[in-house]
């Protein structure tokens, strides 16, 4: 009795240890991406295929981005990247697709960030300038007097 409670907490203990794995962002069903051909599909008929985009160009030629990534974790530790993968739909002017390209993890840079702050152009002030630095610099009065000229 006591061996079969040995192994059953054993178990148990070993199940609390396995990696919890999380989907996020776009579902990547290669056979709907498949399905957008360039030069057949548009913006209408890609968004009721994969949905809307998670981000859209701003500037320049007309560009959606379909993210998704998989992480994966152990109990009580960061999550780890383990599959990330971005779908790029180029459109033309016409509203047309020009291409269709996925970039995976080799194209995912990790950034480190040097320090806790940020370089500036200019001179650094200190505590007792930022806090009195402004008086009388907003809201004088004008050259013509209080009237104004």
């Amino acid at each position: 009795m006591i061996k079969v409670a040995a192994i059953s907490m054993a178990v148990l203990a070993v199940a609390g240890c396995t990696s919890i794995r999380e989907s996020r962002g776009f579902v990547n069903d290669p056979l709907l991406v498949r399905t957008v051909q360039p030069g057949i599909d548009n913006r209408r008929s890609v968004e009721a295929t994969l949905g809307r985009p998670t981000y859209e160009s701003q500037y320049g030629e007309k560009t959606w981005y379909y993210i998704s990534s998989v992480t994966g974790r152990r109990p009580f530790v960061r999550p780890r990247i383990r599959e990330h993968s971005v779908l790029t739909v180029k459109f033309d002017d016409t509203g047309s697709v020009s291409s269709v390209e996925t970039k995976g993890m080799d194209e995912v840079v990790f950034l480190q960030p040097d320090g806790d702050k940020t370089p500036t152009l200019g001179r650094e002030r200190g505590f007792l300038e930022d806090l009195f630095g402004n008086i009388g610099q907003v809201g004088g009065v004008g050259p013509g007097g209080p009237a104004g000229p």
